[in-house]
């Protein structure tokens, strides 16, 4: 009962607010896709990214293949996300 008052003297949201806050949360972007992108720039990432393209390509070259790029991918994340730590907690 208390409830339905309050909705009553309050009302209910306009659609326009919430039209406004929808796009404020569309504007927002997480830094660290940033920070990943530069990171993919650098020669190490660059070199690692080489490889597991490498093994994608001769994967999928194939018909049939027991073999996945599992440990490329995984040396890519790696050597990325180290790239991203380092510039995040290490910045002077």
């Amino acid at each position: 009962m208390v409830f339905e008052e309050k909705m009553i003297m309050n009302g209910e949201p306009d659609d326009e607010e919430e039209e406004e806050e929808e796009e404020e949360e569309e504007d927002m972007v997480d830094p660290i896709d940033a920070m990943r992108q530069k990171c993919e720039e650098a020669e190490h990432c660059v070199h690692t990214r080489k490889l597991l393209e490498q093994c994608e390509t001769r994967v999928g070259s194939r018909s049939s293949t027991a073999e996945d790029c599992t440990e490329e991918l995984f040396d890519f994340l790696h050597a990325r996300d180290h790239c991203v730590s380092v510039t995040l907690y290490f910045k002077k």
